[in-house]
């Protein structure tokens, strides 16, 4: 459902977002960021992107929408060029990736593959995800779940499609609470290097409940 993140002032809202301060808190350790490839999926305006880049990793990005992807490349050549703009931000699917095995140090996966639309393509997107990554490598992870209440009221579980919920206004959504989600991940060889934090926000428009989770593949 493009039509819904490529509205320009949902692509000005997301682009105007904090950099994750999970992530924040990461990359301090690293002494040669250039060496450290990252893949940021489901970029939407770029603020972990733009982040990363202006840090000197090794960062990419894919986005489905294509506005999101246009603002993601139009601030991340801001800090690299247009060349490498274009080179490593572009508007690719989470269930099918256009890179090689084991390429990546770190996938960020925040908010992104919740949208997948029914089992098939979340399963493909978690099979992907540790397909890119490189033994030892790991995924930041952020899924909204069940608790959810988007517009105040509960979601509505999809008949016959468990895990499915419909009541979003960007369309349906794959949902799990934290241990569910932990157990899905670890069926693609991604163990929790943490235990998966519950998080829960009042905000104006509901209640946001997600899981967020640091998975690493074995080495």
């Amino acid at each position: 459902m493009t039509e819904f993140w490529d509205d320009p002032d949902r692509v000005a809202q997301f682009a105007a977002r904090s950099p994750d301060r999970r992530l924040v808190d990461w990359v301090p350790q690293f002494v040669h960021p250039a060496s450290v490839r990252i893949l940021d999926l489901g970029a939407a305006g770029g603020r972990n992107t733009v982040f990363l880049a202006e840090r000197g990793f090794d960062v990419h990005a894919r986005d489905t929408a294509p506005a999101m992807v246009e603002e993601t490349r139009r601030r991340t050549a801001a800090v690299l060029g247009e060349v490498e703009a274009d080179r490593r931000v572009r508007v690719g699917g989470m269930d099918l990736l256009d890179f090689p095995d084991g390429g990546f140090d770190l996938v960020i996966a925040l908010g992104v593959i919740q949208c997948a639309p029914d089992l098939a393509v979340f399963e493909a997107a978690l099979a992907e995800t540790a397909r890119v990554l490189a033994p030892g490598g790991s995924v930041l992870v952020a899924n909204f779940t069940p608790a959810m209440r988007p517009a105040g009221g509960p979601l509505v579980p999809v008949p016959d499609m468990p895990g499915v919920y419909d009541g979003f206004s960007s369309g349906r959504c794959c949902l799990f609470h934290a241990p569910d989600l932990d157990a899905r991940f670890r069926a693609h060889g991604l163990e929790p290097l943490r235990p998966t934090e519950t998080v829960r926000v009042e905000a104006e428009t509901g209640t946001r409940v997600t899981a967020n989770a640091h998975y690493g593949k074995r080495a």
